[in-house]
């Protein structure tokens, strides 16, 4: 019993040494481990603030996907300061802010490391009009501002499509009725009248409206007892804008397309379509 004792006193100190032993190695361990993921942190925070990885121009973005607007206006629409660090854009908080903008209905924000870059992917608002508040150009407002609808109604300034669309009226090509843009003719088509009357009837209206084969040039909405199109075959009186009545009258608009090899357009006042069942065509009346 004796032996027995001593060996196990014995065994009991020799764990106790070990147990010592490996707490310290671990101790040690524990501060090489804590010493090392700090120099590497601090390693990686130098590399990170070299000037190497720093947007500090615009040429750094690249832009894709765009039809209208060139890149250089797609990069001014980009949130950004220069110079910025690479690392602490945040690409969704870009994409979200450009699509708050006005020509921009979608947007793709990624970083790349090598050479140290931002690229941006965009789905563009496409113009289909020009958006003249009142008869008489005003700008008192931004609300009177001539600017560019698309087809849902969305409303977009006049700079949105570069310098190119500001002077619109003075760009016109010999023999043409589009707009030279940055890279494809911007829309001519003329919409007057305060935006907030005709909003909620413009996409449907314009889906209509885009099936004709007679061209129209002007939509005068000023009125609300009155919707007047100026077209190729003369100015046509549409009455109060209708939902269900509008998209039959577009539709006898279309059938009338003949009538200049009939009538000479200069000879008609207007043509009447209030009641599409039965349209009239009003000729000047006679000087006294």
């Amino acid at each position: 019993m004796a032996n027995f004792g001593a060996v196990s006193q014995t065994e009991l100190g020799r764990r106790r040494q070990e147990l010592r032993r490996l707490r310290r190695d671990r101790a040690v361990a524990l501060v090489w481990q804590t010493l090392a993921a700090s120099s590497m942190a601090s390693f990686l925070l130098w590399w990170m603030a070299q000037p190497t990885w720093l947007i500090a121009r615009s040429e750094q973005v690249n832009v894709e996907g765009n039809q209208w607007l060139s890149d250089k206006a797609v990069r001014s629409l980009v949130p950004l300061s220069y110079p910025q660090s690479l690392w602490g854009i945040q690409p969704q908080a870009l994409a979200e802010k450009m699509e708050l903008t006005g020509p921009i209905a979608k947007a793709k924000v990624t970083r790349n490391l090598f050479p140290p870059s931002l690229t941006v992917e965009v789905a563009e608002r496409l113009p289909v009009a020009v958006a003249q508040p009142t008869a008489m150009l005003r700008s008192n407002s931004d609300k009177e501002k001539v600017g560019w609808l698309d087809a849902r109604g969305g409303w977009m300034p006049l700079e949105s499509y570069t310098a190119a669309a500001r002077s619109h009226n003075s760009l016109i090509e010999p023999g043409s009725d589009r707009v030279r843009g940055p890279q494809h003719s911007l829309p001519t088509l003329k919409v007057i009248g305060p935006l907030e009357k005709y909003r909620a009837s413009w996409p449907k209206f314009y889906q209509g409206l885009s099936g004709l084969t007679v061209k129209v040039f002007e939509i005068d909405w000023q009125d609300p007892s009155n919707l007047i199109l100026k077209t190729e075959i003369g100015t046509v009186h549409l009455g109060p804008y209708s939902s269900s009545l509008t998209g039959t009258q577009l539709k006898v608009l279309d059938r009338m397309r003949q009538l200049p090899k009939q009538l000479d357009s200069s000879k008609i006042a207007y043509i009447d379509l209030k009641n599409p069942a039965a349209p009239i065509v009003h000729l000047p009346e006679p000087p006294p």
